[in-house]
């Protein structure tokens, strides 16, 4: 079997085993960057294993803490991510 091949099998069976969290990480919100982080003006990419479902959207965090903290005001937070996100802040 070549290098290539057990690396897909690898992969598939991790994801398995994860119950398919790895999937979460194509679906967040500002390209998976850490939602707290751009709260705060910084771009963090995460693998967005840590992640919060608010309406239809999937924001995604770096540490559980930056997620407790975004968690105490989401819809300000909201608004000041998305605000810096587009600025390109």
């Amino acid at each position: 079997m070549s290098k290539a091949c057990v690396a897909s099998v690898l992969a598939c069976a991790m994801l398995f085993a994860s119950g398919g969290a790895a999937l979460a990480a194509v679906a967040g919100e500002y390209g998976n960057y850490c939602a707290m982080g751009l709260v705060n003006g910084e771009k963090k990419l995460t693998d967005c294993s840590i992640s919060e479902k608010i309406g239809k959207k999937t924001y995604c965090f770096g540490k559980t803490s930056a997620k407790e903290e975004f968690m105490k005001d989401p819809e300000g937070n909201i608004a000041k991510a998305q605000e810096n996100f587009s600025s390109g802040n």
